[in-house]
Formats: structure tokens, sequence, C-alpha cells
């Protein structure tokens, strides 16, 4: 189990990236683009450093929903490998059932 102040923080950064995600995705577009000139590129540029930093998608990271373990993340299900062996055992997730040979 993780510490609570840590998945708090990772919560308030995806609060935050949806909050800024079409901003953010306003001004890269200006700095990629070929036709403006130098000048209006860095501006944008210079607009998006101006940002929190927690606002980037790439600050978040995908945590297990019952444990909050950031390892053995499955993305289909939400949860990591060992919460899911967990739930396969009691018959939690649908279709999944524990192998045995």
């Amino acid at each position: 189990m993780s510490k609570v102040s840590i998945t708090e923080r990772n919560n308030k950064r995806w609060k935050m990236n949806k909050k800024f995600s079409s901003k953010r995705n306003k001004l890269k577009d200006l700095t990629k683009n070929k036709a403006l000139t130098m000048e209006e590129r860095f501006q944008a540029t210079v607009k998006l450093a101006k940002l929190p930093r927690n606002s980037a998608s790439i600050r978040y990271r995908n945590r297990c929903a019952i444990t909050g373990r950031p390892r053995g993340y499955y993305r289909k299900l939400g949860v990591s490998r060992i919460a899911v062996r967990d739930l396969t055992a009691e018959s939690q997730i649908p279709g999944m059932i524990k192998s045995s040979w």
C-alpha cells in the first residue's frame, strides 16, 4: 500500500493535466508550426514554459486503484499485477480464472 500523500499528489497532477491540456496542446502546435516566424514560435515556447510543471501529462504516473502500486500496472484493468492475482482468485474479474495444470 502506497502512502496517501503520494497518491494524492498523483491525483493533483491528473487534475492539472486535464485543466491545462487544451492550452498546452495549442502552444505545442504553435511551437511546431514552421509557417510562423521564429519570434512567434519562441513566444509560444516561453508561454509553455510558464505553465505549471505538474500540468504536463508525462508527470502523471499510472497507479493501481486498489493498492496505489506504481509498478506492474495493467492499463486495461487499472490495477497492479498483484491485485489482478487476488481478484482473479476471488473470481471478481469476469472471464479470468486462475490457471492450474
